[in-house]
């Protein structure tokens, strides 16, 4: 909608006691974002160029998080409790710049799609000057009931204050609202706090646009969309929710998974063509596969990306500034971190591999570490193309091995190696004829002369 101007109001005020956490509410994760970031961004997307966020006292916390995922968004504080009207009002100064939508939004729907906001913005523009989503849950108990008549939006009741026939209606407010913006503080200011909890309501605004003579209008939404979370449980099925729809979304892009219930995706996870992910692999934020890779079972991939062609794991771990090249292979039990695997390059079990360069076609044994932290700070390793690194090596940072060099196994790499040379650094084989048979005599007659 280019054409219309749209606030949105994101109240991200409330404690999360339920949350059983020291954690704000808003920043617990689904997805590996924050649930203000998934509501954030869903408000962006459905055309909210201004944003308010209303938070709680002493909540530097979400405040910065609000700032991180809109840099330009207003923040108002909420001092007192007294209902989500109230904290709508904390931003009267947005308000009062008169868009042509305002968008309320709690920051605990995490769910909530930019297609349904766009639905509710559409109620406005049609004329409606009060839009509320409304779903159809399995037990409405404990939910506003939405008082229809025909098309039309008569009241938001409150259980504990409807009518036993109230009661019975099934489709229920979602939480989420719209306001025509020539008419929201209009409407606002006259919401009072007559109700079983004193508290100003928001859903008040309902029946006073009626009064008033303006329209209000439901739209119907799914359940998912508008699931609220005030304890880990909850956090737990509004995972599971989201994690569905990544998947599905993958799968309809073409990506082959095996047991996709076992694989669990960031929102931000990228997939070329013709990738295939085995069972019980992780993908956290920032991870991004290339064309015809295969990341196989128990891998956990992060901040990494994924070359064309490359094949990852079983149970291999990369971590953020993994860069792995066309044709790579990281093999069993291999960690990558803030490292760069060149086309070709091959590490296919039992290594680590940390702030380092393995160039093209280059070969890493099983056993071999990369030795990049001394205590203070970290230090690079880098291989050149077509070295090979022999099993159970360590290369000690800051050092460089030569293009074409060979490490013998079992070495311990202290200085640089030249390019198509040859390194063995460790000690020299002692052998003693015989002293295994007489340690073992020696130790046996000591353990007897001790009974």
């Amino acid at each position: 909608m280019p054409d219309r101007t749209c606030l949105a109001i994101v109240l991200a005020a409330g404690e999360g006691v339920r949350m059983r956490s020291s954690l704000p509410k808003v920043l617990h994760a689904i997805g590996g974002r924050s649930l203000i970031d998934h509501v954030l961004t869903a408000a962006m997307r459905a055309g909210g160029a201004d944003i308010a966020v209303v938070v709680g006292p002493d909540h530097a916390a979400v405040e910065a998080e609000a700032k991180r995922i809109a840099p330009k968004a207003e923040v108002f504080q909420q001092r007192e409790r007294l209902g989500t009207a109230h904290a709508v009002l904390s931003a009267r100064s947005a308000l009062a710049r008169k868009r042509d939508d305002i968008l309320v939004i709690f920051g605990d729907t995490p769910l909530i799609r930019s297609e349904t906001l766009a639905q509710l913005r559409g109620a406005l523009a049609k004329g409606a000057a009060v839009a509320v989503l409304g779903f159809r849950p399995a037990d409405p108990k404990g939910y506003g009931r939405l008082v229809m008549r025909g098309n039309d939006l008569l009241a938001i009741r409150e259980e504990n204050d409807g009518s036993a026939e109230e009661r019975k209606i099934a489709f229920c407010n979602g939480g989420l609202m719209a306001l025509a913006g020539d008419k929201a503080l209009a409407l606002l200011d006259r919401i009072g706090n007559a109700n079983t909890k004193g508290e100003y309501y928001l859903t008040d605004a309902v029946a006073i646009a009626r009064d008033m003579g303006l329209q209000a209008v439901a739209i119907e939404t799914s359940e998912d969309d508008v699931r609220g979370i005030n304890t880990k449980a909850q956090l737990a099925e509004a995972e599971a929710v989201l994690q569905k729809r990544l998947r599905s979304a993958a799968l309809e892009a073409g990506v082959t998974m095996t047991a996709p219930d076992t694989v669990f995706l960031s929102t931000d996870t990228k997939f070329g063509k013709d990738v295939t992910i085995e069972p019980n692999v992780v993908f956290g934020p920032g991870v991004t596969v290339e064309d015809g890779a295969t990341i196989r079972a128990f891998s956990h991939l992060e901040g990494a990306r994924v070359g064309k062609g490359a094949r990852v794991g079983p149970f291999a771990r990369l971590r953020p500034g993994a860069e792995l090249g066309a044709d790579v292979h990281i093999g069993n039990f291999v960690e990558v971190k803030a490292a760069s695997i060149e086309a070709g390059a091959k590490a296919n079990h039992l290594a680590y591999i940390g702030d380092a360069r393995v160039g093209e076609g280059a070969n890493i044994g099983a056993g071999t570490i990369t030795c990049n932290y001394d205590g203070v700070g970290k230090h690079k390793t880098d291989i050149g193309k077509g070295a090979f690194v022999g099993s159970n090596s360590s290369l000690v940072a800051p050092v460089k091995i030569g293009d074409g060099a060979y490490v013998g196994s079992g070495s311990v790499i202290t200085k640089d190696v030249p390019a198509d040379a040859l390194a063995v650094e460790r000690a020299l084989l002692t052998v003693k004829e015989g002293w295994a048979k007489r340690f073992r005599a020696a130790m046996t007659l000591r353990k007897k002369s001790q009974r």
